[in-house]
């Protein structure tokens, strides 16, 4: 799983129909196209996805484990545009340090966004500066952790009535008071996580 192999793969992708295509239920309001970005960051012990935590005020997915990325606004050329455009407003990495490889397919979340997933290759050295605002915090998760489908975790349970699934990726990691703490990913993120997955295990992938 490196950036090389990674190239090559985007490099011959063909349309394919995603695991989960989204969340199931939608609520009750007009579709609102969206991207985030999938930033694979090239360390010297393999790549590793940066993800962020939403601060606790927000009105959508407050608190959550998600992938920069917002709503796409009328100056955007298009879909990669507006990952950069938000990956930059929200955690403040330019977009010379991004390499994008291609696009997942859409994903529409519980809230009616129709996400297109983004993913990109980031070279360091480079400085985040966080949107106090939507973005609590910024973190890394080796993406070969997250790319292994034995840590890839479904949920069952009941809702009105109705029997509902969700996906869910816990990582622990040592805070920096050397506590062991949990980021529990999960959702549209965990979702589009294992559409890569898929994406990067079909039996076309080459390299």
């Amino acid at each position: 799983m490196t950036a090389q192999a990674l190239r090559a793969r985007f490099a011959v992708a063909a349309e394919w129909a995603p695991e989960i295509p989204g969340d199931g239920q939608h609520q009750d309001r007009a579709p609102a196209p969206a991207s985030v970005l999938v930033p694979l960051v090239e360390r010297d012990d393999g790549l590793r996805v940066l993800l962020t935590r939403r601060t606790d005020h927000l009105h959508d997915h407050a608190g959550q484990i998600s992938f920069p990325g917002g709503r796409q606004e009328p100056e955007d050329a298009d879909e990669v545009a507006t990952a950069l455009r938000e990956t930059e407003e929200e955690i403040g990495l330019a977009r010379h340090h991004v390499e994008v490889l291609g696009r997942l397919p859409i994903y529409t979340t519980v809230t009616r966004f129709v996400v297109t997933p983004v993913v990109a290759l980031v070279r360091p050295p480079f400085e985040l500066r966080l949107d106090d605002f939507e973005v609590a915090e910024a973190f890394e998760v080796p993406l070969s952790f997250l790319m292994n489908p034995a840590h890839h975790q479904r949920h069952l349970f009941e809702a009105a009535g109705v029997a509902r699934q969700f996906l869910s990726m816990p990582w622990h990691a040592e805070s920096t008071q050397g506590t062991l703490r949990e980021f529990f990913i999960w959702g549209a993120t965990a979702a589009m996580l294992r559409n890569l997955y898929t994406f990067l295990s079909r039996s076309d992938a080459g390299a």
